[in-house]
């Protein structure tokens, strides 16, 4: 009985979230109804040839033909048998809740033991959970697909409870805690999130340590850091094929560094991403302010026609252009919305500043500036660079703004630390008033001049982007009123937000002085505050996640229920493989082609670098060519010169779907398209990655193979010519392995219409030979005369060995919990001989 009273709040508190999430999502999932986001649709048109293949042989394939001719899966199907065990421990976690409801439960959970790993009372950390994982910008990410990111993020506060355990002296239990969200963590496969809070969990170690210092406690100190060190690794391990995968696929994708040399070389990073893509989104300086004010810059990039309170001001005579002009403002190519926080949150935030004290405070306060600072990017590009030249991994990743996650958990912790310090010490209000006020005149005082005097603060309400794109398509003279109307309508967008907001700090405030005058209780408090922050954030969250979003369970799979009449009619096509080009669609943003045919395009993030740059250099270009010639030629494609298409030939692009009129399509039989492998009669050897590539340009990929000589081991010179009696032929087709039956006279030089990438094996009747790179992207080995069976196999042996290790590190964790539990039972027992 006593142990249920003792867990009974935590009980409660469960309970509580598993409602809260459920409301929040009510009636879609009763419903049972769906988000059918752009990245959730592509990753069913991407996986097709992986989950069939499954299906037919129960093994997981490490490669896929489906988009962009070729890549590995390591980061479009993670999953491995390693991981199988912590799928269901997830789900133990998420008590099994409906898709969606368990999104948001986790969040909450996570950030509640953490709270309660501090020592906070259950009702306090409940407030603590509800202000963490109501943050907009979680929200965004759900209705934007970016599941993995977000499940990333639930499972770090949960994490760093561990930390705070070990630290704490629980050594132990520390330990399991820290590996277990370690390990689930990294299964959620978002390697971003998790770098980014390595540094939050490195601020909070030199607070620890400082703390220890103080105490004399070092000892201890070293031993909790031990521990957390070990709990790491092992988390990490049980990861490792995954982690290993990545690593290795890395340098090979456009997060690795070129080969090419460019002209724009201060634009290139040691990583490979250039300077400008990874700032592309960089969070503006004033646009920081929607962490207080959401629509600070406007929202989210939707029609301005949507927004009630700027259709207030519209001056109906442009309400065409409203419909195609976006509410966001701001210097972003784009958002699905705002980092807010929650404006009464902001203020006991501010307020920690004061009443907070120790390490800690200052660990979290560092974490804030830091996030913001680097969220900038290009805005604040002296610290940018910094970070991209000299901190490991930093220039891995793009989408700098994202780093504002680390503000999005820093903010709310220290505000509930601030709390608590009020909860506690109510007569702190009549000692240290002015904090109380300093704090409400900077979160709630700049919220009311905001609404006030909005022009003041931002005098332009168009982005330079906007006012070009403006200024090229209304003349001058009709621009001036247009623009002040403009002005009119997002200036009530903003103002509008800046008076809710000052409205709820106010509110907050009040609340708190109330509590503090003795005129109402801690309980009633704390219960208003949740009420009031989950109002606020819950309101904003909707503007991004809302009923309308879900749509029937099926929607998502209504692209792939019949394919076309076009992809019928190059289905009736039984080769085993040949790939697609479809001319109908963005060719490198969708993956419904994928479902049906091995795609020439695609949409990845995390593509072949060397594939992007035959796309940026020659695919892109022969694309256009077609686009020129096809309609003067009715679509013929005899009519079309072969060398116009070099590089999509030699790619065995065997059919093109091309657009008519009314939205039809039709397929184009490509005769010029190559096959799956032939001998060339010449190899060509360049000196390095630009010369490869050129040559291209005026290369005839059937009779010469363009080679670096850096593979000329592998992919000789012979005097054997091409002649009409050599045959190879494509006899059997896996995604992880292709067999070729050769019939040669000659033997010689063999290009074959497959992506080249380090881990395919390659056997000629059954022994292994090397093989090499060809025209920039394929395979290319040497044949000896007479007939022979040549196979390729991706079965990387790297696999296996990671699979072992991981293994082991799972039941090295199990063991941890099994002498948790085993401890515990024997420190009861103990107890009870005492007693």
């Amino acid at each position: 009985m006593n142990q249920f009273k003792r867990f009974l709040p935590d009980v409660i508190a469960i309970v509580l979230f598993v409602l809260i999430s459920f409301v929040y999502f009510l009636p879609a999932v009763s419903e049972g109804r769906i988000l059918a986001q752009h990245d959730a649709v592509a990753g069913i048109g991407a996986g097709h040839e992986m989950q069939d293949y499954l299906e037919k042989t129960g093994e997981r394939t490490r490669w896929t033909n489906a988009i962009f001719g070729g890549m590995p899966t390591y980061q479009m199907s993670p999953s491995y048998d390693s991981t199988d065990t912590l799928s269901f421990i997830q789900k133990i976690y998420h008590l099994f809740l409906p898709t969606y409801v368990w999104y948001v439960f986790v969040m909450l959970l996570g950030f509640y033991i953490l709270l309660r790993a501090f020592d906070f009372k259950a009702w306090m950390a409940t407030l603590g959970a509800v202000i963490w994982a109501f943050s907009s910008y979680f929200f965004i990410i759900i209705a934007a697909g970016h599941i993995w990111k977000f499940v990333a993020l639930a499972y770090i506060p949960p994490t760093i409870a561990g930390m705070v355990l070990a630290y704490r002296g629980k050594y132990l239990w520390g330990g399991i805690v820290t590996a277990l969200f370690v390990a689930l963590q990294i299964t959620a496969n978002h390697p971003q999130m998790s770098y980014y809070f390595l540094f939050v969990m490195l601020f909070m170690a030199i607070a620890y340590g400082v703390s220890a210092w103080k105490e004399k406690q070092m000892p201890r100190f070293l031993k909790a850091s031990g521990v957390l060190v070990i709990a790491g690794l092992v988390g990490v391990c049980i990861n490792l094929s995954n982690l290993y995968h990545t690593y290795e696929y890395s340098k090979e994708t456009m997060r690795g560094k070129s080969e090419l040399v460019k002209e724009n070389t201060a634009d290139q990073t040691d990583s490979g991403l250039e300077r400008s893509y990874i700032t592309q989104w960089s969070y503006g300086i004033g646009e920081t302010f929607s962490l207080l004010v959401p629509n600070v810059k406007g929202g989210a990039s939707v029609p301005l026609a949507q927004n009630e309170k700027a259709m207030e001001k519209a001056d109906p005579a442009y309400m065409g252009l409203y419909s195609q002009l976006g509410q966001y403002w701001g210097e972003q190519p784009g958002t699905s919305g705002p980092v807010y926080v929650g404006a009464f949150v902001m203020f006991l935030f501010i307020l920690g500043l004061f009443l907070v004290k120790g390490p800690m405070k200052w660990a979290l306060v560092a974490g804030t500036v830091f996030s913001i600072l680097l969220s900038w990017g290009h805005n604040f590009m002296g610290l940018t660079n910094f970070f991209i030249d000299y901190i490991p991994m930093y220039s891995k990743f793009r989408a700098v703004s994202s780093i504002l996650v680390i503000a999005e958990f820093t903010i709310p912790l220290l505000a509930i630390m601030a709390l608590k310090e009020v909860v506690e010490r109510p007569a702190l209000f009549r000692e240290r008033s002015q904090a109380f006020y300093i704090s409400f005149v900077l979160t709630g005082g700049l919220a009311l001049l905001f609404a006030l005097a909005p022009s003041f603060f931002f005098p332009s309400y168009v982005s330079t982007m906007e006012m070009s794109a403006l200024k090229q398509a209304i003349p001058a003279d009709q621009l001036a009123p247009i623009l002040i109307n403009l002005e009119d309508m997002r200036q009530a967008i903003f103002t509008s937000d800046a008076w809710r907001s000052f409205f709820i700090v106010l509110i907050g405030f009040v609340l708190v002085i109330i509590y503090c005058t003795k005129r109402m209780k801690a309980s009633v408090l704390i219960a208003t505050l949740t009420l009031l922050c989950l109002a606020d954030m819950w309101n904003v969250n909707k503007r991004y996640l809302y009923d309308e979003q879900f749509v029937a369970k099926g929607t998502e799979m209504q692209p792939f229920m019949q394919p076309s009449p076009t992809d019928k009619e190059i289905l009736k096509d039984q080769t085993l493989d040949y790939r697609v080009l479809n001319l109908s669609v963005n060719t490198f943003n969708e993956n419904n082609t994928a479902y049906w045919h091995k795609s020439i395009g695609g949409y990845h993030a995390a593509k072949l670098r060397r594939y992007q740059e035959i796309i940026e250099e020659h695919i892109q270009g022969e694309i256009a060519s077609l686009y020129d010639k096809l309609p003067t030629v009715g679509g013929d494609m005899e009519q079309v010169d072969a060398t116009l298409t070099p590089v999509l030939n030699m790619l065995n692009t065997r059919y093109i779907i091309f657009p008519l009129q009314g939205g039809n399509t039709v397929p184009l039989f490509n005769p010029h398209a190559l096959g799956n492998a032939w001998f060339v009669d010449e190899v060509k050897y360049v000196d390095n990655a630009n010369e490869e590539i050129e040559a291209l340009h005026h290369n005839n990929p059937a009779l010469t193979a363009v080679v670096d000589k850096k593979f000329a081991a592998q992919v000789k010179q012979t005097d054997a010519q091409r002649d009409s009696l050599s045959v190879i032929t494509l006899t059997d087709y896996q995604p992880n392995a292709l067999r070729y039956e050769v019939d040669s006279p000659k033997g010689g030089t063999v290009v074959f219409a497959e992506i080249y990438y380090p881990g395919w094996r390659s056997y000629i009747d059954g022994q292994e030979v090397e093989h090499g790179r060809a025209d920039y992207i394929l395979r290319a080995m040497n044949v000896p005369s007479g007939k022979h069976t040549i196979e390729f196999k991706f079965d990387p042996q790297s696999l296996h060995v990671t699979e072992a290790v991981a293994f082991t590190a799972l039941a090295l964790l199990a063991l941890g919990v099994l002498a948790a539990v085993l401890l515990r039972i024997c420190k009861k027992r103990r107890a009870e001989v005492k007693q």
